[in-house]
């Protein structure tokens, strides 16, 4: 019998980097579904049809991500929980509602989440934690993401939450820290509390960190490769405040600095020499790769 391919496990033996992966998100819309979920989670899963589709819609219309999610382990929740969050550099915050049956859904207003405003909801005052467990998505998704998912909620039941597919399959385990829209990749069971500790107190681990997912790609690999340059891993260390494209693949970020002044990095981003399986079932491609060019310190 032939072995399965495993997108995670070629990742890792590739040595290939985590960092400037993390997926475009400034929206999202959770919503707690429990039970199996198909490749197309919202679509594929016990939602009724009509609150499926409708719910896609609005999270279009709102330029939203949604997700569903569920507490691990077999549970039959009473009425259900769903989140509206925005991670913006300006703005990042979790709002919390409660419905009682999924059709109540197509009762509340995510038209406000479009414009970065408050849906009225409770705000959060601590962070949530999301692995993806999504295995119809991908099988690494759910053997990866199902024992870090274990661990975490032993550990912060309240905080965490198994998710659908947000994005790298071949970076499972994924997690995902709300509201900062922090993406982390490769993260094992040993890995998991010591990430969410940090995350707690403010913190990067650098290791593992994919990317911000407020920034696009060349954004974050500005912000990951200064961040290593610089040693610097407080959340806020580094914000950026805009970003230029300079032609053949290279980007000049300014950051604003929490010790003072403003940074310029300059990267380059390229595809990678050479192809490879992203996911399980998907075929060969090159990712890029980013190296730094130039980083200057403004006092202004």
């Amino acid at each position: 019998m032939t072995e399965r391919f495993s997108c995670s496990r070629a990742s890792l033996a590739a040595a290939e980097p985590l960092f400037a992966t993390a997926s475009s998100v400034q929206r999202w819309i959770l919503v707690e579904q429990p039970g199996p979920w198909g490749r197309d989670a919202v679509a594929e899963s016990q939602l009724p049809p009509t609150v499926a589709s409708a719910l896609a819609a609005t999270a279009r219309r709102a330029g939203a991500r949604v997700l569903l999610v569920r507490r691990h382990g077999r549970y039959a929740p009473v009425g259900r929980t769903c989140y509206a969050a925005l991670t913006t550099t300006g703005s990042s915050w979790v709002e919390e509602f409660r419905v009682e049956q999924p059709e109540d859904l197509l009762d509340l207003d995510f038209a406000p989440l479009g414009r970065g405003a408050s849906l009225g909801g409770r705000r959060l005052e601590h962070p949530l934690y999301l692995v993806c467990t999504n295995g119809r998505h991908d099988p690494c998704c759910a053997e990866f993401g199902r024992p870090l998912a274990a661990v975490l909620a032993g550990a912060f039941p309240d905080r965490v939450w198994e998710a659908s597919h947000f994005g790298g399959d071949r970076f499972a385990g994924n997690l995902v820290c709300l509201p900062q829209g922090l993406y982390y990749g490769h993260v094992g069971p040993e890995d998991g509390p010591r990430i969410v500790a940090r995350n707690e107190r403010g913190l990067l681990d650098l290791d593992h960190l994919r990317g911000r997912s407020c920034y696009s790609f060349a954004v974050q690999a500005a912000d990951h490769l200064a961040r290593r340059r610089l040693g610097l891993t407080g959340i806020d260390d580094l914000v950026a405040v805009g970003s230029t494209g300079l032609g053949a693949g290279r980007t000049l970020v300014t950051f604003d600095a929490a010790a003072g002044g403003r940074y310029l990095v300059e990267v380059e981003s390229r595809p990678s020499g050479e192809p490879a399986r992203l996911t399980c079932h998907g075929g060969p491609s090159c990712p890029p790769r980013h190296r730094l060019l130039n980083l200057d310190h403004r006092e202004d």
